[in-house]
C-alpha cells in the first residue's frame, strides 16, 4: 500500500482520498435511506425547462436574402453536406483465386457492352446515366438520362 502511494501524484492521491471518503460515507447509509432519497428526488427536482419548438423544414426559409431556387422543403440546412459521387462502368464477380492471379495487363470482362451508358451513383444510389467525355485532357461525364426524384425515392423504400 505504501508502494502505491509513492508512485502516485499528489492530484491522484487527493482524488483517491475523496473517493475513499465518499465510499466510507455511503457505507454508513442503509438501503432504506437510499430508497427514501430516491423517492424524494422527483418532488424536489426543479421544474423542467420549456422545450424549444423544432424548425419546420417544410416552411419557407427565414432569410429571404438568398433565394434557394429549389421547389419543396427548406433544404438550406443540408445543401453544404458533402456526398460521394461515383461513375460505374460495369461490374463482375470473380473468385478470390482469379483475383489473386490478376497482374499488370490482365483484362477483366464486365457485365456491360461497349458503348453502354455509365451509371452515376451518389452515396451508392443511382441518380443518372451518362457517357464519358474528355474536357481539357481530363475525363468527364455527360449526363444523358437523369432519374426523376420520385423514382429515386421509390428505390430507397
Amino acid at each position: 500500500m505504501a508502494d502505491e502511494r509513492d508512485n502516485t501524484s499528489p492530484e491522484e492521491q487527493a482524488l483517491a482520498d475523496e473517493w475513499a471518503a465518499a465510499l466510507a460515507e455511503a457505507g454508513d447509509a442503509s438501503q432504506d435511506d437510499i430508497d427514501a432519497l430516491l423517492n424524494q428526488a422527483p418532488a424536489a427536482a426543479a421544474p423542467a425547462a420549456p422545450r424549444a419548438p423544432l424548425e419546420d423544414f417544410a416552411s419557407a426559409p427565414k432569410s429571404t436574402a438568398v433565394p434557394l431556387g429549389l421547389e419543396g422543403p427548406n433544404l438550406d440546412v443540408i445543401l453544404d453536406i458533402p456526398v460521394s459521387i461515383s461513375m460505374e462502368v460495369g461490374s463482375t464477380e470473380i473468385s478470390i483465386r482469379n483475383l489473386l492471379q490478376l497482374n499488370q495487363g490482365s483484362v477483366v470482362e464486365l457485365d456491360r457492352l461497349a458503348g453502354e451508358p455509365l451509371d452515376v451513383l451518389v452515396n451508392g444510389t443511382l441518380i443518372a446515366h451518362g457517357e464519358v467525355v474528355v474536357v481539357n485532357e481530363k475525363f468527364g461525364i455527360r449526363l444523358t438520362d437523369v432519374i426523376s426524384p420520385t423514382e429515386r425515392i421509390k428505390k430507397l423504400r
